[in-house]
Protein backbone atom coordinates (compact mmCIF):
# COMPACT_ATOMS: atom_id res chain seq x y z
CA UNK A 1 0.00 0.00 0.00
CA UNK A 2 1.37 3.34 -0.98
CA UNK A 3 2.29 5.83 1.85
CA UNK A 4 0.47 8.60 2.11
CA UNK A 5 1.38 12.28 1.17
CA UNK A 6 3.02 14.04 4.19
CA UNK A 7 2.88 17.77 3.45
CA UNK A 8 -0.13 17.88 4.77
CA UNK A 9 -1.67 16.90 8.26
CA UNK A 10 -4.09 14.19 8.37
CA UNK A 11 -6.38 14.83 11.30
CA UNK A 12 -8.99 11.74 12.59
CA UNK A 13 -12.27 12.75 13.74
CA UNK A 14 -14.25 9.30 15.09
CA UNK A 15 -17.75 9.59 15.75
CA UNK A 16 -19.55 8.92 19.02
CA UNK A 17 -18.08 6.06 21.25
CA UNK A 18 -14.30 6.81 19.33
CA UNK A 19 -12.55 4.13 16.98
CA UNK A 20 -11.89 0.85 18.41
CA UNK A 21 -8.56 -0.86 17.58
CA UNK A 22 -9.49 -2.53 15.03
CA UNK A 23 -11.38 0.07 13.47
CA UNK A 24 -9.73 1.67 9.86
CA UNK A 25 -9.20 5.00 11.60
CA UNK A 26 -7.01 3.24 14.50
CA UNK A 27 -4.91 1.24 11.78
CA UNK A 28 -4.15 3.95 9.46
CA UNK A 29 -3.06 6.49 12.80
CA UNK A 30 -0.99 3.36 14.01
CA UNK A 31 0.37 2.95 10.15
CA UNK A 32 0.80 6.42 9.16
CA UNK A 33 0.68 8.52 11.85
CA UNK A 34 -2.16 10.21 11.36
CA UNK A 35 -3.38 12.32 14.63
CA UNK A 36 -6.72 11.35 16.22
CA UNK A 37 -8.74 14.22 17.49
CA UNK A 38 -9.50 13.32 20.94
CA UNK A 39 -12.18 14.24 22.67
CA UNK A 40 -13.31 15.21 26.73
CA UNK A 41 -16.34 13.25 26.26
CA UNK A 42 -16.86 10.06 23.66
CA UNK A 43 -20.07 9.13 25.58
CA UNK A 44 -22.01 12.26 25.27
CA UNK A 45 -20.91 14.14 23.01
CA UNK A 46 -21.49 18.39 22.93
CA UNK A 47 -21.35 19.53 19.85
CA UNK A 48 -19.51 23.25 21.01
CA UNK A 49 -17.39 21.09 22.84
CA UNK A 50 -16.39 19.27 19.69
CA UNK A 51 -16.00 22.02 17.77
CA UNK A 52 -13.73 23.90 20.01
CA UNK A 53 -11.35 21.31 19.92
CA UNK A 54 -11.66 20.94 16.77
CA UNK A 55 -10.92 24.88 16.08
CA UNK A 56 -8.44 24.84 18.53
CA UNK A 57 -6.47 22.10 16.58
CA UNK A 58 -6.87 23.58 13.30
CA UNK A 59 -5.65 27.08 14.86
CA UNK A 60 -2.87 25.50 16.26
CA UNK A 61 -2.17 23.29 12.62
CA UNK A 62 1.46 24.81 10.93
CA UNK A 63 0.36 22.80 8.04
CA UNK A 64 -2.76 22.12 5.99
CA UNK A 65 -5.19 19.46 6.84
CA UNK A 66 -7.11 16.73 6.05
CA UNK A 67 -9.80 16.08 7.56
CA UNK A 68 -10.95 12.44 7.99
CA UNK A 69 -14.19 11.98 9.68
CA UNK A 70 -16.32 8.68 10.44
CA UNK A 71 -19.92 8.60 11.67
CA UNK A 72 -20.61 11.81 14.12
CA UNK A 73 -17.46 12.95 13.06
CA UNK A 74 -18.73 14.03 9.53
CA UNK A 75 -21.42 16.05 11.21
CA UNK A 76 -18.63 17.73 13.51
CA UNK A 77 -16.84 18.89 10.30
CA UNK A 78 -20.25 20.51 8.64
CA UNK A 79 -21.26 22.15 11.78
CA UNK A 80 -17.18 23.55 12.57
CA UNK A 81 -17.42 24.42 8.70
CA UNK A 82 -20.07 26.33 9.40
CA UNK A 83 -19.60 28.74 12.00
CA UNK A 84 -15.29 28.72 11.60
CA UNK A 85 -13.38 31.51 9.99
CA UNK A 86 -10.28 29.06 9.55
CA UNK A 87 -11.42 26.48 6.95
CA UNK A 88 -9.10 27.70 4.03
CA UNK A 89 -6.67 25.70 6.72
CA UNK A 90 -8.52 22.79 5.39
CA UNK A 91 -7.70 21.22 1.92
CA UNK A 92 -10.23 18.24 2.04
CA UNK A 93 -12.43 16.32 3.79
CA UNK A 94 -13.17 12.44 3.51
CA UNK A 95 -16.72 12.10 5.36
CA UNK A 96 -17.65 8.36 6.07
CA UNK A 97 -21.08 7.07 6.87
CA UNK A 98 -22.71 10.08 8.37
CA UNK A 99 -25.23 8.94 10.93
CA UNK A 100 -28.56 9.92 9.71
CA UNK A 101 -29.73 12.57 12.53
CA UNK A 102 -33.28 12.77 11.66
CA UNK A 103 -33.85 9.36 13.10
CA UNK A 104 -36.76 8.77 15.39
CA UNK A 105 -34.12 5.99 17.45
CA UNK A 106 -31.34 8.99 17.55
CA UNK A 107 -30.03 7.99 21.35
CA UNK A 108 -30.55 11.04 23.61
CA UNK A 109 -26.70 11.22 23.32
CA UNK A 110 -27.00 12.56 20.17
CA UNK A 111 -30.30 15.11 20.28
CA UNK A 112 -27.70 18.13 20.68
CA UNK A 113 -26.52 17.57 16.90
CA UNK A 114 -29.47 18.38 15.70
CA UNK A 115 -29.11 21.57 14.95
CA UNK A 116 -26.15 21.04 12.63
CA UNK A 117 -28.52 19.38 10.03
CA UNK A 118 -29.04 20.58 6.68
CA UNK A 119 -31.59 23.49 6.61
CA UNK A 120 -30.95 24.24 10.28
CA UNK A 121 -27.24 25.78 9.50
CA UNK A 122 -25.65 26.92 6.58
CA UNK A 123 -24.83 24.11 4.29
CA UNK A 124 -21.73 23.72 1.63
CA UNK A 125 -18.30 23.07 3.01
CA UNK A 126 -15.68 25.61 1.55
CA UNK A 127 -13.27 22.58 0.64
CA UNK A 128 -13.65 19.45 -1.45
CA UNK A 129 -14.75 16.61 0.40
CA UNK A 130 -15.98 13.02 -0.40
CA UNK A 131 -18.72 11.14 1.34
CA UNK A 132 -18.30 7.87 1.70
CA UNK A 133 -21.00 5.40 2.39
CA UNK A 134 -23.02 2.55 2.44
CA UNK A 135 -25.57 0.77 0.71
CA UNK A 136 -26.83 -0.73 3.81
CA UNK A 137 -25.75 1.27 6.50
CA UNK A 138 -27.93 1.05 9.83
CA UNK A 139 -27.35 4.22 10.86
CA UNK A 140 -28.50 5.87 8.16
CA UNK A 141 -30.11 5.25 4.35
CA UNK A 142 -27.66 5.44 1.26
CA UNK A 143 -30.59 8.45 0.04
CA UNK A 144 -30.41 10.06 3.52
CA UNK A 145 -26.33 9.71 2.91
CA UNK A 146 -26.76 11.49 -0.86
CA UNK A 147 -28.63 14.08 0.46
CA UNK A 148 -26.04 15.07 3.34
CA UNK A 149 -23.30 14.81 0.23
CA UNK A 150 -25.38 17.19 -2.05
CA UNK A 151 -26.16 19.73 0.96
CA UNK A 152 -22.37 19.73 2.04
CA UNK A 153 -20.98 20.16 -2.18
CA UNK A 154 -19.17 16.41 -1.66
CA UNK A 155 -18.66 13.94 -3.97
CA UNK A 156 -20.95 10.88 -3.16
CA UNK A 157 -18.74 6.93 -2.88
CA UNK A 158 -21.38 4.41 -2.69
CA UNK A 159 -19.18 1.53 -1.05
CA UNK A 160 -21.43 -1.35 -1.58
CA UNK A 161 -23.21 -2.89 1.66
CA UNK A 162 -20.37 -2.62 4.22
CA UNK A 163 -22.53 -1.92 7.54
CA UNK A 164 -21.57 1.40 9.29
CA UNK A 165 -18.28 1.35 7.69
CA UNK A 166 -16.23 0.64 11.27
CA UNK A 167 -14.39 -1.85 12.54
CA UNK A 168 -17.39 -4.31 11.93
CA UNK A 169 -17.75 -4.35 9.11
CA UNK A 170 -14.22 -5.82 8.28
CA UNK A 171 -12.60 -3.43 6.36
CA UNK A 172 -9.10 -4.17 8.23
CA UNK A 173 -7.03 -0.97 6.87
CA UNK A 174 -9.48 0.23 4.06
CA UNK A 175 -7.16 0.41 1.22
CA UNK A 176 -10.23 2.10 -0.76
CA UNK A 177 -10.86 4.40 1.61
CA UNK A 178 -7.20 5.82 1.38
CA UNK A 179 -7.39 6.01 -1.93
CA UNK A 180 -10.37 8.17 -1.64
CA UNK A 181 -8.23 10.23 0.77
CA UNK A 182 -5.28 10.45 -1.51
CA UNK A 183 -7.91 11.81 -4.34
CA UNK A 184 -8.11 14.74 -2.48
CA UNK A 185 -4.63 15.05 -2.99
CA UNK A 186 -2.02 18.38 -1.98
CA UNK A 187 -1.87 21.90 -1.55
Amino acid sequence: MKTPVRSTRTLLLPGWQNSDDDHWQSRWERRFGFERLEQDDWLWPRRGDWMARLEETVRESERPLRLVAHSLGCHLVAAWAAHSQLTARVHGALLVAPPDLTREDLPPHLHNWRAALPGRAPTGLPFRAIVAASSNDPYGAIERSGELATAWGAELVVCGPLGHLNSASGLGEWPEGLAMLEQLGER
